[in-house]
């Protein structure tokens, strides 16, 4: 049986905008990796009348209804008291939650008392499954009544991912009569309505396992989802179609369930033992970030040059003034001569370059917004990759430094370079 689920999150702060709906991308792709469908999110303020009435609604449309948020002590966190009130359920103290609330306390704040009104996180729904909250104080919370399965969970980020993957993911598991399984294909080069023409008539066909198109800023997945009696079994419903969409893309696909193209990247440099280095002009640093957001980045990325002007480009990287002079910084020569410079000043195998304009106006030289010189120097020589990429500054940084990246990924794999 496929379950429809519904987001409800709870709070005021989420509709003036003061802190953005995290939670719900987060829980959205979860439940899409366990093939659980979601046909809504819901964003009440801290009004018990508002709330009723979004989860009667949600009701009459979800099998699962999941809220975040409304947990704690104050007197706006009412998440547990709407809703018990709408499945018909009575409060009751759950003595072992109070204990592990009194222990938080102790734990991190032993100089400060515990407020009696603490103990009103530990009121649960009667007959409820308790979902111990080893990352904060409120307690989670899971029943089923009226053939709704309904979750509550803390609010802030950090606790309700942890919630999420160590509480709820259990009870959501048990609900099925089997074992769904996922595994996504990342490419990069496509666009995702080029794809989804491609794949049209085979997604709209199957049914077990499935197939599901993602856009993302400047490059594609493909999830294939199975159900079967195994894991086994759903990872051979898998295969196939994996292996039929690597024969129809073949080199787009740059990774399967990894999380980025730099850390594909990064896997390929230590493997080989080889090390990177950057030259930012327009992205300003980005594909460095990008290198060193990953653990264990430093075993082969060696560091970069931020050379946002042509002082630096020439002083640091050494990269003539005749061809600044002659060409701009926005142009091919430049740019190899950015990657060049990169990788003899890092001292590292391979170097990539970025150079363009990122908007929101044109250059000195009238050179578009969105148009970007990539380069990638090696011990065999160097590659320039040119892209005219569109008119929104962080589409065109973030796009720049994932081509650059792209470009260390055909080289450390062999393909020839473009």
């Amino acid at each position: 049986m496929s379950h429809n689920a519904e987001l409800i999150a709870v709070g005021t702060e989420l509709l003036l905008g003061n802190i953005a709906n995290t939670d719900a991308q987060m829980l959205s792709q979860g439940l899409s990796d366990l093939g659980i469908n979601v046909y809504y999110h819901t964003v009440v303020g801290d009004n018990p009348e508002r709330l009723k009435a979004a989860v009667e609604l949600a009701k009459t449309r979800a099998d699962i209804i999941i809220t975040t948020g409304g947990l704690g002590p104050t007197c706006d966190d009412l998440t547990k008291n709407v809703l018990a009130q709408c499945f018909g359920k009575k409060l009751v103290f759950h003595q072992e939650s109070a204990r592990r609330i009194e222990a938080y306390f102790q734990r991190l704040h032993a100089k400060r008392p515990m407020t009696e009104n603490n103990y009103q996180q530990a009121m649960l729904p009667e007959g409820c499954t308790v979902l111990a909250n080893d990352w904060g104080t409120a307690p989670g919370v899971a029943f089923e009544a009226d053939g709704v399965h309904v979750i509550m969970l803390p609010g802030p980020p950090r606790e309700c991912r942890a919630m999420f993957t160590h509480r709820a993911i259990p009870y959501l598991k048990a609900l099925s009569d089997g074992v769904i399984v996922s595994r996504t294909l990342k490419l990069f080069g496509i666009g995702e309505s080029s794809m989804e023409e491609q794949l049209r008539d085979e997604m709209n066909a199957m049914t077990n396992p499935t197939l599901a198109p993602y856009a993302k800023e400047g490059e594609c997945e493909l999830r294939i989802t199975a159900k079967g009696a195994t894991e086994a079994e759903a990872h051979a419903l898998i295969s196939p179609v994996e292996a039929q969409l690597r024969a129809k893309f073949g080199r787009l696909i740059y990774g399967a369930d990894v999380p980025s193209l730099e850390a594909a990247v990064l896997a390929l440099l230590k493997e080989k033992g080889l090390t990177l280095g950057t030259a930012e002009s327009c992205t300003g640093g980005l594909i460095a970030k990008r290198m060193t957001d990953l653990p264990g980045a430093s075993a082969a990325f060696k560091g970069g040059v931020v050379s946002y002007t042509n002082e630096i480009k020439h002083n640091v990287l050494g990269v003539p003034r005749e061809l600044l002079d002659q060409y701009g910084a926005v142009s091919e020569p430049v740019a190899r001569a950015m990657a060049q410079g990169a990788r003899r000043l890092l001292g590292c195998d391979l170097a990539a370059a970025a150079t363009g304009v990122a908007g929101p106006d044109p250059d000195d030289r009238n050179n578009p917004v969105g148009l970007v010189y990539l380069a990638l120097a090696a011990p065999e020589g160097v590659w320039v990759r040119k892209v005219q990429i569109g008119m929104d500054r962080e589409r065109v940084r973030h796009v720049s430094a994932s081509h650059a990246l792209h470009m260390a990924w055909r080289y450390l794999t062999g393909l020839e370079m473009k």
